[in-house]
């Protein structure tokens, strides 16, 4: 059973930086591609950004393109996700994702086996 750990979110003003981090256990994940997602109250879960399993392409959503850096280190097997330039707009619960079994386009949510339970990232104006 493949189990995701996220962690390193906070509060932070805006215009600030942030470093989250997806630890996984129970797998190995170098072969398979990962994903951010985050959530509000007020929206459904949204796409952030997603890697391949070889780091040679990385995706992003309009809304953090230039901003956010997503990469990992699968020795470590652990996945990440830099924000800079944080906008109160980006607070939300974030989510790691891994997709195994599943198939589809890395912006979409149903493309994902496993999730991570969720850090809480929060910008202030």
């Amino acid at each position: 059973q493949v189990q995701l750990v996220e962690s390193g979110g906070g509060l932070v003003q805006a215009g600030g930086s942030l470093r989250l981090s997806c630890a996984a256990s129970g797998r190995t994940l170098s072969n398979y591609a990962m994903g951010w997602f985050r959530q509000t109250p007020e929206k459904e879960r949204e796409f952030v950004a997603a890697i391949s399993w070889s780091s040679s392409s990385t995706y992003y959503a309009d809304s953090v393109d230039g901003r956010f850096i997503i990469s990992r280190d699968n020795a470590k097997n652990t996945l990440y996700l830099r924000m800079n330039s944080l906008k109160p707009e980006d607070t939300g619960v974030y989510y790691c994702a891994a997709q195994i079994d599943g198939l589809g386009s890395l912006a979409s949510q149903g493309a994902y086996d496993y999730w991570g339970q969720g850090t809480q990232v929060t910008v202030s104006s």
